[in-house]
């Protein structure tokens, strides 16, 4: 029986190169005009039109005023509300405090909870500027390197807790769904990290902004929801604007667990921090209360594109080791099999024209990786799958 068509989803495959790289975000307008972009983590399709009605109706109500907020904007409760209708975490809206976007959230907690030369967990490869906020603020990085299996990525728990028991480490930053492998941990593996944190009382702080962008059966289960002993300990980080594109909106939530800490951040000067804007706030809000029915459109495309992804390099570079993503837009691909003598990051660029992610920033043993991003048309991610593989094609052996 062959196979059904591909079928073109509107909205999200009728992307033209114009358009694309008329747009004045970095992704398309950093690149020179002959380079197809791979590389940040945004995706290429249009915001979900909720969001869009939502800001202009804020505009055009001529109101962008000082916001009448006396006890937090209301992404609080939304963010309780969508915590609990999407993974059944009972968050309470009380601990969340809203800030401009993920990594200022880690610094900021990274800066109440420990102190310079504190030794820090992070799993590795891990997204770079979390690596690089570790070393500007002087944290000792801890790299708990994960395990490429032939059943793809999975945490060493054994090295995690050698580690943190060596170092003394205070924290561990805890990506999940991981960036750049795209596994999503399951609750047996957030239940080994949680005996670790508990055994050594260890802060977690938990980075799940790409929680709603996992694909069936794979399921993103909150850290802090695992028990008492986990919500005490946990700081959990997000935003919606992975799951519905929009990063430049600058608005991201953290939820603190213990009690200490969200103390220590309400003693801090109000806006010494920086505040979220209302239309952060308001974009937000749509997204969560009425973007359900893109984002299904959306996961849908993903998942379609993650399995083009893989078929593609397991046909045209059969030494090339990938896994298939459980989650995220992200395929982290080895190259290292391919035998090249360049890295393969400056090979695909200035041979196949492709900017693609990968290396050294995502940390040790990161040489020979990329990252690729296939949150695009069909039509445009061929191109880049075609490029990628004609260029590295010609290295196998």
């Amino acid at each position: 029986m062959s196979a059904a068509p591909v079928r073109d989803v509107p909205g999200f495959d009728d992307l033209g190169l114009d358009w694309l790289r008329a747009r004045g975000s970095v992704k398309w307008h950093r690149p020179e005009r002959d380079v197809m972009p791979a590389w940040v983590a945004d995706m290429d399709f249009p915001i979900p039109p909720p969001v869009v009605d939502a800001l202009r109706e804020a505009v055009d109500g001529r109101d962008l005023g000082y916001p009448d907020w006396p006890d937090g904007s209301p992404l609080r409760t939304a963010f309780a509300k969508r915590m609990a209708e999407r993974f059944g975490w009972a968050a309470s809206a009380h601990r969340v405090r809203e800030q401009t976007d993920l990594i200022q959230c880690l610094q900021l907690v990274l800066h109440l909870a420990t102190s310079d030369g504190d030794a820090v967990a992070v799993q590795t490869p891990d997204y770079p500027p979390f690596l690089a906020t570790l070393r500007t603020m002087n944290r000792r990085t801890m790299p708990v390197p994960m395990l490429d299996t032939d059943d793809g990525w999975r945490m060493d728990f054994a090295a995690l807790d050698t580690a943190v028991k060596r170092a003394g480490c205070k924290a561990l930053v805890l990506v999940n769904p991981h960036n750049p492998t795209g596994r999503v941990l399951t609750r047996e593996e957030l239940g080994e990290i949680a005996a670790i944190a508990r055994r050594h009382d260890l802060l977690v702080v938990s980075d799940e902004i790409h929680a709603e962008l996992a694909y069936a059966p794979h399921r993103h289960i909150p850290f802090a929801s695992l028990s008492d002993d986990a919500a005490r300990r946990t700081v959990t980080l997000t935003s919606a604007t992975k799951a519905f594109n929009l990063a430049a909106i600058r608005c991201a939530v953290t939820h603190y667990g213990p009690d200490r800490l969200l103390a220590l951040r309400d003693a801090q000067p109000p806006d010494l921090y920086g505040t979220v804007s209302p239309l952060g706030v308001t974009a937000t809000l749509a997204a969560w209360e009425h973007g359900d029915a893109w984002q299904r459109d959306l996961l849908t495309v993903l998942d379609r594109n993650r399995r083009r992804v893989h078929a593609a390099l397991r046909d045209r570079l059969p030494p090339l080791r990938h896994h298939l993503p459980e989650a995220t837009y992200l395929a982290w691909l080895d190259t290292r099999p391919l035998g090249l003598s360049e890295p393969p990051v400056e090979k695909v660029l200035r041979d196949g024209r492709v900017l693609l992610d990968g290396g050294t920033p995502f940390g040790p043993d990161s040489d020979g990786f990329l990252r690729l991003n296939f949150a695009t048309s069909r039509q445009v991610l061929e191109e880049i799958l075609d490029r990628v593989a004609r260029v590295l094609g010609g290295q196998e052996g």
